[in-house]
């Protein structure tokens, strides 16, 4: 298969099965934040809920296109770390899976909601940074613009969802002071009794937007994770996309080269006039590449190269027209990014299996296993049972912050936008007397702990792999 060896095919398939057994432990670690308030407030039975938040799961993967995705696969610069001996790659992906599902099963275990985001993208930093320390390492082993932009989104959604959750804690007071139904909303849920109708209905509608679009965001990272997979071992298969017109990429070569042409390499310093000199070059070969050829036209053996060039110059001139001393009109500045941005369009995609692939991990994982998180979020992170006002309000936070990160294109941790959701509902209600702090400090613990551990993980076993094969 893809001209592979017979051992490498069957390493091949093994990492694509640990993949979507990533997402499968995703979808029974993380769903349970979902549930939690329809099972706690006896608005769905637990069997009902989960099969319903695996169905939206399952939907928030196919509809929520691959831009998340994109952002856990240009993490790690592969141009870089990918070389001709398919072993290089093997050591990377392994690597990455076995840190990022030991981590993640560990948490799950102990019944911690950890965040399946914070370990895979520890787990790529890690090959990353232990790349860097190997003699034949070249250029930036880990794209830390990106790095930075994940990361901060990673510590801003909790404490938004903290901070949020409290503010519609209030809102609902104010509201409803004075209602009849007022009260009920704050009450802890009567035992096996389901809420009012109404109330029943704002909960199902908080569950399935926190589902569907943790589908959407959670199950990008499985997407991406796949990518890495396949554009590591099997580069001349899908480093581009075969089903996209490569003669398209005509157009915006030449506008490309137009408009670095009228950069004046004279106020520049020397490294950013090589940067422009390389540019240019890389700018003329891709039209050479792509001239008059569709990708099934182009032998597998330079797609990787055709990547990296596109990567590459993409890369590059995103940098350079920041520079001050880059002298070019706004309206240049903009039809550099609309035609960068038409070239990625090769090389940034999935193929619909690896979708499904995700989708139905991520549903069945969704349906299995979520007992122990469910228990935590509902009964141990505040001192009370969780009420109606309380279920929703964090929800709903989560939902909307999980899908506004979705359309930025940043992964973010549902599982710590929702618990930070549910620590602010509690705070909400009686003040910070009201968190169990042994839960919260574990909650924390895990959080500050998940990055160095599973970044150390990933990167010993790279070089432990890397010195074996």
């Amino acid at each position: 298969m893809f001209e592979l060896e017979f051992s490498y095919t069957v390493l091949l398939i093994l990492c694509l099965i640990a993949a979507a057994g990533f997402e499968f432990v995703n979808g029974f670690h993380d769903t349970a934040n979902a549930v939690a308030t329809v099972i706690y407030t006896n608005s769905l039975k637990p069997w009902v809920a989960v099969i319903w938040s695996g169905f939206m799961n399952s939907l928030g993967v196919f509809l929520g296109g691959i831009t998340v995705a994109m952002g856990i696969v240009n993490l790690l610069p592969v141009e870089t770390l990918i070389d001709q001996n398919i072993s290089h790659s093997l050591s990377m992906i392994g690597a990455l899976l076995i840190s990022a599902i030991s981590w993640n099963l560990l948490t799950w275990y102990f019944g911690i909601p950890c965040s399946s985001s914070h370990t895979l993208i520890g787990s790529i930093l890690g090959v990353g940074i232990a790349y860097s320390f190997l003699p034949e390492s070249v250029g930036a082993a880990v794209n830390w613009s990106k790095a930075s932009e994940i990361g901060a989104s990673l510590l801003i959604s909790p404490l938004f969802g903290f901070s949020l959750t409290i503010v519609m804690m209030y809102l609902l007071r104010v509201m409803t002071k004075g209602k009849n139904y007022g009260d009920d909303l704050f009450k802890e849920p009567k035992k096996n009794a389901p809420p009012p109708p109404w109330i029943r209905g704002v909960l199902l509608v908080t569950c399935t937007g926190v589902s569907f679009f943790h589908g959407q965001n959670d199950g990008q990272k499985g997407v991406g994770l796949m990518m890495l997979i396949l554009i590591g071992i099997v580069p001349g298969y899908f480093a581009l996309n075969a089903q996209y017109d490569t003669t398209q990429l005509t157009e915006p070569l030449h506008r490309l080269e137009t408009v670095m042409s009228t950069i004046d390499p004279a106020p520049l310093s020397e490294p950013d006039r090589n940067v422009l000199i390389e540019a240019k070059a890389i700018d003329l070969r891709l039209q050479q590449s792509v001239a008059n050829k569709s990708v099934d036209g182009i032998p597998h053996s330079e797609r990787f190269a055709i990547r990296k060039d596109i990567l590459v110059l993409d890369r590059s001139l995103n940098k350079l027209v920041k520079k001050e001393e880059v002298r070019i009109s706004a309206s240049e500045k903009t039809a550099i990014a609309n035609n960068l941005k038409a070239l990625r369009k090769v090389t940034d995609y999935s193929p619909f299996w690896v979708i499904l692939i995700i989708s139905m991990s991520l549903g069945l994982g969704t349906m299995i296993g979520w007992k122990r998180i469910v228990k935590t979020i509902g009964e141990k992170i505040g001192k009370e049972h969780l009420s109606y006002a309380q279920g929703a309000s964090a929800e709903l936070v989560a939902a909307s912050t999980i899908g506004l990160s979705s359309y930025f294109g940043l992964p973010v941790s549902t599982t710590h936008v929702l618990s930070s959701g549910i620590a602010g509902s509690m705070v909400a209600s009686k003040g910070v007397k009201n968190l169990q702090p042994d839960t919260v400090r574990n909650i924390l613990l895990a959080w500050f702990l998940t990055l160095p551990v599973v970044m150390t993980l990933s990167g010993s076993l790279f070089l432990l792999f890397r010195s074996i094969f």
